[in-house]
């Protein structure tokens, strides 16, 4: 039996010894070998108790809460390529040693500014030998026996537009790491937040139809309140008209998403980045482009939804007939009225809502991120609800007008008009407040959309044997 035994020399007391593993499969030449024991500092404990956990959790292949000899060599061999991997992509001068401003470069490449002495400090965390430059010795070294954040774990705590849904699929996708890629986790992540969203959106339907029908029907002349567009609801259809709308609005998730995700992997494909994760305006410029993509080939059902969202009670029979008469009267140019207004939106959005999440999240990385990348929680569902909103915020007026393009024919008496001449005419009439008709549903929507689906999503992720982060 081979036993690693930590030996941590402690003030006025006698060394306290700490077991890591234990084996009774050692190799022949190891035999003779009864114990092998390392001696650290006892104020570096608690990195080794952080360190033990990582890699058991890690490298435990059988599962028993044990980590015998040939899982932790397994690891270490297994752990070396990926730190290898990383020092290539940091090392930019291709010398073999990484300075100060290739750790501030590779940073500001991902979004993540800062200062040069704070790169100095990273630096002499690892430098033995005094020179201010790490070679792959000592960064294997310093890795093998430390906890750090990485940027695959970044992206595995920080998920965003797969698990917040507020009704509005423009976010900019989200990154997936090589090992879940390989494994088969990314469809599965995505199976539960086109799940989740499914749900939010339904829970949320009837503020979103009271959103689209302040959008379309409000004015100065008709001042139309929240209780009172609930009450008109009610009283023309009953419950069951809030949600109308809410079918189609559902359905198209899944062809949204997928299209969306094939789109931004080939988006990064043909904007020549090969690397695990790109920088932030690469990720706006591939996911502005993939958002297009994919609206471009859901359009017709954003204006099925409208349409059903604003129909009165018998006036379809269902969203085939909604279609089917629509292009019966209208022909196939119906199904793209607002078609450029919401293409534009898509800039603004996801450009804002990226620009404030990846704010939110460095802030908290540098300030609070000690030994993981895990934010918790609240600060996951703060950070969402926040850029979100302002992402909303941002593009409102163009949304509004794209609602009022896709429902000119529906509204008797409404002047068939340009983007161009709708915007002139809706601030000519209302002011510059009637370009934001129906903000507060859509705002108040936006909290519990946001907890909703990631509930959801975290239930369904483990339904589907998504590894728990």
């Amino acid at each position: 039996m081979l036993a690693l035994s930590f030996y941590v020399s402690v003030f006025d007391q006698s060394q306290a010894e700490f077991q890591y593993f234990e084996s009774d499969g050692l190799p022949s030449e190891l035999k003779s070998i009864f114990r092998l024991s390392l001696f650290i500092p006892s104020q570096e404990l608690s990195t080794y108790c952080q360190w033990r956990q990582k890699i058991v959790k890690a490298g435990d292949k059988d599962q028993d809460g044990q980590l015998d000899f040939e899982e932790f060599v397994h690891y270490l061999r297994d752990h070396e390529k990926k730190l290898r991997l990383v020092f290539k992509s940091l090392d930019k001068k291709n010398d073999g040693r990484i300075d100060a401003q290739e750790i501030m470069q590779s940073l500001r490449d991902l979004g993540v500014n800062i200062s040069e002495q704070q790169a100095e400090k990273i630096l002499k965390s690892m430098d033995k030998n005094g020179t201010m430059t790490i070679d792959w010795n000592e960064w294997r070294d310093y890795h093998l026996l430390h906890p750090a954040e990485n940027i695959p774990e970044i992206i595995l705590y920080w998920k965003h537009s797969t698990i917040f849904d507020v009704g509005e699929n423009l976010l900019v996708p989200d990154e997936f790491t090589v090992e879940e890629k390989q494994t088969g986790m990314w469809w599965r992540h995505l199976v539960a937040g086109g799940g989740a969203g499914a749900v939010s959106r339904t829970c949320t339907a009837p503020l979103d139809r009271l959103k689209v029908l302040m959008q379309v029907h409000a004015s100065r002349s008709n001042n139309m309140s929240m209780l009172g567009g609930f009450t008109q609801m009610i009283r023309e259809g009953g419950i069951r008209s809030l949600w109308r709308g809410n079918g189609i609005n559902v359905i198209k998730i899944a062809p949204e998403s997928a299209i969306k995700f094939m789109a931004y992997e080939q988006m990064k494909r043909i904007i020549g980045s090969d690397q695990e994760t790109l920088g932030i305006h690469e990720r706006l410029v591939a996911g502005s482009l993939a958002g297009v993509i994919a609206q471009s080939s859901i359009y017709p059902m954003e204006v099925l939804k409208t349409r059903m969202a604003l129909r009165k009670t018998g006036q379809y029979q269902g969203m085939l007939d909604c279609g089917k008469k629509i292009l019966l009267k209208e022909g196939v140019s119906a199904f793209y009225k607002g078609y450029v207004p919401n293409m534009l939106g898509i800039i603004p959005y996801a450009g804002i809502d990226l620009a404030v999440y990846e704010t939110l999240k460095n802030a908290w990385l540098q300030r609070y991120a000690t030994s993981s990348a895990d934010p918790g929680v609240f600060v996951l569902l703060a950070c969402g609800t926040i850029s979100s909103t302002c992402g909303q915020l941002a593009s409102y007026p163009l949304a509004l007008v794209r609602t009022r393009m896709q429902a000119e024919a529906s509204v008797e008496g409404a002047p068939q008009m340009t983007m161009s001449k709708l915007f002139k005419h809706i601030v000519k009439t209302e002011g510059a407040f009637g370009l934001y008709r129906g903000l507060a549903p859509n705002f108040m929507k936006v909290i519990p959309a946001v907890s909703i689906s990631y509930v959801v999503y975290e239930n369904l992720k483990l339904t589907l044997g998504v590894q728990s982060r």
